[in-house]
């Protein structure tokens, strides 16, 4: 089995909705998103030839995908008033709405169907302190 790994990070404020404890507060992670894709075969020819894919390839996927979370609040959708959403947005935030609890395990999950439409995925890991991740990979 090959098995190529690649990084991407994003800074991103959120809430946990309904939660009893510090995290119901909004607050900020740099959060590290750590995709591995495998295969048992490498491409046979071309250019990309003893490659499963070529990393920059990879590296683009991934950096896109945290990019669209960068610099944002994500919220999960039902989790703030209306108002308040329109308040926020009429001064200029950017605002992530997700059909999902904001925690690193629905954030696994999240980015790797995401990147498994288009790439072998291995696993996710979605890290949002340097000691501290979440990881989805399917059996």
């Amino acid at each position: 089995m090959y098995l190529l790994k690649t990084a991407a990070t994003f800074d991103s404020a959120h809430f946990l909705s309904g939660y009893n404890g510090k995290c119901a507060n909004i607050h900020g992670h740099t959060w590290k998103l750590e995709v591995a894709i495998s295969s048992q075969e490498l491409k046979e020819t071309g250019e990309k030839r003893g490659m499963i894919i070529d990393f920059s390839d990879l590296k683009k996927a991934v950096r896109e995908l945290a990019s669209r979370f960068d610099h944002t609040l994500i919220y999960e959708k039902g989790s703030l008033k209306d108002g308040t959403v329109a308040a926020l947005s009429a001064e200029g935030f950017k605002l992530t709405e997700v059909p999902f609890r904001p925690t690193a395990e629905n954030f696994a999950e999240h980015f790797y169907r995401s990147l498994a439409e288009s790439l072998p995925v291995k696993s996710v890991s979605v890290y949002e302190t340097p000691d501290n991740c979440a990881v989805y990979e399917e059996d």
